[in-house]
């Protein structure tokens, strides 16, 4: 399997988490479910495969997309379909950065996943043929970089006080939200519009997606966990509290997760539902 993720500089670098590319991609699933992260991705698939998502509790396709889709900012877990030797080229914002580019209050692509043509038109799909285009995959990045760059406007980044708040919530416990949404100049409401509109999701709820992924990092590759002490180390009311949360975000409870190896896992975000063997 080929896997390069590119380094970006500014302006790029503060507003894109990565950019990466894989092929020859051999999956032991063809179901996973997608943990909410706080990104919003712009995926295209290279490889000519047809890709679905599937309703969380049916697992009955409810989508599927071709070429190039968005992937909007998601309050639980997504299920999506693995294909043996993929090819795909991904973008993924950090939680401050895609409206810039996007340009379109980022709450309307909540919990959504929309195709890419519907939205940006046939420019998305001539970057798409440019990157399968290239033989060489710095040439792709290249192309990304210049359409991205194309896209930019720094007069649509979030107002500075409202990104310092949203780069607290993303360092300090869940237990300082209060304290945090106060330190706004303005009142909570106007806070919340703001961060609909450039971010997406709510203080909260993004404070409590922050907290669920330190938790994914903090348990991964080990062996003894005890469950007590993550909910108190990370200031849940309570273990049901702990458990009803977990299972909100990645559709199992802690238990099941550990059962099924998902802790040792070598990506901390995207979880096999239907691993063979």
């Amino acid at each position: 399997m080929i896997f390069e993720n590119h380094i970006l500089e500014k302006p790029l670098a503060d507003y894109i988490e990565s950019i990466f590319y894989f092929k020859g991609f051999m999956p032991d699933h063809s179901i996973e479910r997608v943990v909410p992260t706080g990104h919003l991705f712009i995926i295209f698939e290279l490889d000519g495969f047809e890709r679905n998502t599937f309703n969380n509790e049916t697992l009955q396709p409810n989508g599927n997309y071709k070429n190039v889709w968005i992937s909007g900012m998601h309050k639980n877990h997504l299920t999506i379909s693995a294909h043996q030797d993929s090819e795909m080229f991904v973008i993924q914002f950090k939680t401050n950065g895609a409206y810039p580019f996007i340009k379109t209050p980022i709450h309307e692509l909540n919990n959504k996943v929309i195709d890419g043509q519907e939205f940006f038109g046939d420019d998305i799909l001539d970057l798409r043929t440019q990157i399968i285009e290239e033989t060489e995959i710095a040439d792709k990045f290249t192309k990304a970089e210049n359409w991205l760059l194309n896209k930019f406007e720094i007069k649509k980044t979030a107002p500075i006080e409202v990104s310092n708040v949203l780069s607290q919530l993303q360092i300090k416990p869940v237990s300082e939200t209060t304290t945090i949404i106060s330190s706004y100049p303005n009142s909570q409401k106007h806070l919340i519009n703001q961060f609909k509109k450039y971010f997406g999701l709510t203080p909260k709820v993004f404070h409590r997606i922050f907290r669920f992924n330190e938790i994914l990092k903090q348990i991964h590759n080990k062996q003894h966990l005890k469950w007590s002490q993550i909910t108190y180390e990370f200031g849940y009311a309570d273990q049901s509290h702990f458990i009803k949360e977990f299972k909100e975000f990645s559709g199992f409870n802690p238990q099941e997760f550990i059962n099924s190896d998902y802790h040792n896992d070598d990506e901390t975000n995207f979880f096999p539902i239907d691993r063979k063997g």
